[in-house]
């Protein structure tokens, strides 16, 4: 019996309590000469009508040590819940020696004596879920240095009182309405923005034309998110329109992006012209956005079965938070210049009201950020798995909101704080300059 690595048994099921639960319930993939002693494929949420059907074939168990003829007993698949993962922390923790298979917490499938003989070495079997419960489904090697390789297709799902299959996990069948719900709103916010835009035609600037591009791509956005979470919950893939997602997700974070810093610059009804410091920042940050992207396609489009999906994981929170910290950046200089132009123009009522509105923009920003990075985050990890869906509703109000506060700060309109000048309120503006410090 193999000494189980207590870092790698550590590593693997702490993922499954920050894994989110998988989004395409059917999905087919190929395992080659894999050593691992825990192998995580997915995470559903079960109702009492949930049910699991695990097909292998193609198996091959390759032996390295003395014994060419590794126990068949020792190689299978079982399902873990929450409840169950501490007290299995803790059987390993107590004896390292201790194979996940032979515990009372998990829930047996089947192990590789269920093989039908070489040259077939296959097995399909579907398995009730008689316990509701969020259950991580797992394939345990307890063979010391052996390598298995093996085709490993997987399909989850509850059942509706119709009888039709809900591929979707308990918390996240809500999803296809409400983004469809979203949708609706920025289409109606799209058409308002553009009835502001054709009504205040002489203030218009060309930022304002990216900010009706951007809520046309998250309208898009939305919708494609909605028929991909459709089609993945009646028929368990989703049928193309996750390239669609993935396609608008990408166009529409790099757009976001680029606004922020854009309005932060005060580029177009500001100044016609980027610095050489805030042209980098936008260097910087779109290929970095590119690169997060492609992280978030690897993550969600595969799983934590693959070798490397620690790392990819790593690597889009890595670059998220340098993305987030560089759009402050040229708020932060916009900020300053303001304060130093401030000094010498004889304009204080100008520049006290763009003062106030880029340090009012600066908190929205900074706001922003730390909800959807980290209230939602941990929404998401506490959040009971039937009530996953709340943190999703949460991240798209909070993102409308952003977005409407945004849009309303920096509207074409005569009399924006942005364009305001009030000669009356000067000596008074300029004492406000003197008095109070807009340092952040």
């Amino acid at each position: 019996m193999t000494k189980m690595p207590l870092s790698v048994v550590f590593i693997l099921l702490f993922l499954a309590v920050v894994v989110p639960p998988s989004m395409a319930e059917i999905k087919s993939l190929v395992i080659s000469d894999d050593a691992r002693p825990m192998i995580l494929f997915e995470k559903f949420g079960f109702t009492h009508t949930g049910h699991v059907t695990v097909s292998i074939s193609s198996v091959s168990v390759v032996s390295t040590s003395s014994d060419p003829n590794p126990e068949a007993s020792r190689l299978g698949f079982f399902l873990l819940s929450e409840e169950s993962l501490l007290q299995v922390l803790l059987e390993i923790q107590q004896n390292p020696r201790f194979c996940v298979l032979d515990s009372h917490y998990v829930t047996h499938l089947f192990t590789f004596r269920d093989l039908s003989p070489p040259p077939n070495s296959r097995f399909n079997q579907s398995y009730p879920v008689t316990s509701p419960n969020e259950y991580s489904l797992f394939f345990a090697n307890c063979v010391p240095e052996t390598k298995v390789s093996m085709a490993v297709r997987t399909e989850m799902y509850n059942k509706d009182p119709n009888g039709s299959k809900d591929y979707l996990p308990a918390g996240s069948t809500q999803l296809p309405t409400l983004y469809s719900f979203f949708f609706l709103c920025y289409v109606a916010f799209l058409g308002f923005w553009s009835y502001t835009c054709w009504t205040n035609k002489q203030t218009v600037h060309r930022i304002h034309l990216l900010m009706a591009g951007l809520l046309l791509i998250k309208s898009l956005n939305l919708i494609c998110a909605a028929e991909d979470k459709h089609y993945v919950k009646i028929t368990g893939t989703p049928h193309g329109w996750d390239i669609l997602f993935y396609i608008f997700q990408f166009i529409r974070v790099v757009l976001l992006f680029t606004v922020i810093i854009l309005i932060g610059t005060g580029w177009s009804f500001l100044k016609p012209f980027l610095q050489e410091k805030e042209k980098n920042v936008l260097i910087i940050v779109i290929p970095l956005q590119v690169l997060a992207n492609i992280a978030s396609i690897v993550i969600g489009e595969t799983g934590p079965f693959i070798k490397d999906w620690v790392t990819w994981n790593q690597v889009f929170l890595l670059v998220d938070i340098i993305c987030c910290c560089a759009i402050i950046f040229p708020i932060v200089w916009s900020i300053r210049s303001l304060r130093e132009t401030s000094k010498t123009d004889g304009k204080a009522a100008r520049n006290l009201s763009k003062l106030t509105l880029f340090r009012q923009f600066y908190i929205v920003v900074i706001g922003y950020l730390y909800f959807t990075r980290i209230v939602v985050f941990a929404l998401k990890t506490i959040a009971a798995y039937k009530y996953q869906w709340v943190s999703f509703a949460a991240e798209e109000i909070v993102s409308l909101v952003f977005y409407v506060i945004m849009f309303h700060m920096f509207r074409p309109e005569e009399k924006n704080e942005y364009f305001a000048v009030d000669d009356d309120e000067e000596e008074a503006a300029a004492l406000a300059l003197r008095d109070e410090e807009f340092e952040l």
